[in-house]
């Protein structure tokens, strides 16, 4: 599960608990070794290439990678007068990234007045994901964040009858809809195609981006708003839904045998971290 964002027990919204008999402290930060190579690319060059990086798990924020000063390339950091303080490891000194012809402020940090239970993170420096050209695990590129080890999604073939209407229309019947369990989230059921009434479904400009799934594209239904999304071409470890369509039963009526279903508790999807959003032009860059 992923540990500190949506519904995870390390965020604000858990819907869970720890056994314990006194209350936990508001905030619980997370600090682990990765465990994988992990480098980033910026001004078309490798800046960082370490295999002794440490996750930040934050409450309400994605994972953070911090790798040590001695794996970054010298001469890359510029130190800047901006210093922030951060609410639980205290001081954190900024850097501009320099590489060749390319500039970026504010793209790196340190946090140099750490209290002595967070030592982990001395002489560390991350990066900020949109200000880098790309971040790699081994020879394969990272999209969004750093990969949360926690995150998982299950995917289940179901006989139950799913049935979807906008007013009284049906939109969609099926007796064979999948349904995807993911992470931090409430369940999604997904139909095939060939079970919508596909009229029903006006395309709309605009897509997201998953770095687990891929990127979705969205349709109105009747006067509801982006009611329905599909993973056109879903990544291959999420293959089974791709090209299915799922809709929001909080804008058009869904009902699973027979039942509505009602909107549940971590359904929306919440913004992480002040430093990035996941940004559809983060794919496109090579």
């Amino acid at each position: 599960m992923g540990l500190a964002w949506q519904q995870g027990p390390l965020a604000h919204g858990a819907i869970g608990r720890f056994l314990t008999p006194a209350p936990l402290p508001e905030r619980l930060l997370f600090a682990e070794r990765l465990r994988r190579r992990m480098r980033v690319r910026f001004g078309g060059e490798w800046i960082a290439d370490s295999e002794n990086v440490m996750l930040l798990h934050e409450p309400d924020r994605y994972p953070v990678a911090y790798f040590p000063l001695e794996d970054v390339n010298p001469g890359v950091l510029e130190p800047s007068d901006r210093v922030t303080h951060h609410r639980d490891l205290g001081d954190t000194s900024w850097y501009a990234v320099d590489q060749g012809q390319h500039h970026s402020e504010r793209a790196a940090w340190q946090h140099v007045a750490l209290p002595d239970h967070a030592k982990e993170f001395e002489g560390r420096v991350a990066f900020a994901w949109r200000a880098m050209d790309s971040f790699y695990e081994e020879d394969e590129r990272i999209l969004g964040h750093a990969a949360d080890a926690y995150h998982r999604i299950d995917i289940r073939k179901s006989a139950r009858e799913l049935e979807v209407r906008d007013g009284d229309r049906v939109v969609a019947r099926s007796a064979r809809p999948t349904v995807l369990y993911e992470s931090g989230f409430a369940p999604r059921w997904y139909v095939p195609r060939a079970d919508i009434d596909e009229s029903a479904l006006i395309p709309v400009e605009g897509q997201t981006f998953c770095p687990y799934k891929g990127l979705a594209d969205y349709y109105d239904i009747g006067d509801a708003a982006k009611a329905a999304w599909s993973y056109r071409d879903a990544y291959s470890e999420v293959g089974t839904v791709s090209d299915m369509v799922s809709f929001e039963a909080d804008k058009v009526a869904v009902f699973l045998d027979g039942e509505r279903l009602e909107p549940e508790p971590g359904q929306g999807v919440v913004s992480h971290g002040v430093d990035r959003g996941l940004d559809v032009d983060e794919l496109r860059t090579p």
